[in-house]
């Protein structure tokens, strides 16, 4: 079983990169994370170069201990990570 993890603690291993934010129009380019309960978070990259994005985050969460799963919500929606802790 995973052990509790919070969006904040995945967000200071991102935090080299670029993080997005809602203008109102549309989206300024980067990472950002959503808790999904206890013991998972979500990460998702907002903008182009999502595939590559994403691909940066899981190598760097991987090499800081996290167990990280590529995913992608149902019915083709938003690539995303699942990140849990061992």
């Amino acid at each position: 079983m995973g052990r509790a993890i919070r969006a904040r603690d995945v967000d200071t291993v991102l935090a080299d990169y670029p993080h997005s934010e809602w203008t109102g129009d549309d989206w300024i380019p980067g990472w950002r994370t959503a808790q999904a309960g206890r013991r998972q978070v979500n990460a998702y990259h907002d903008g182009p170069g999502e595939k590559d994005g994403l691909e940066r985050y899981r190598l760097e969460l991987q090499a800081a201990g996290y167990h990280v799963v590529p995913d992608q919500q149902p019915g083709g929606g938003r690539r995303r990570l699942h990140i849990t802790r061992p």
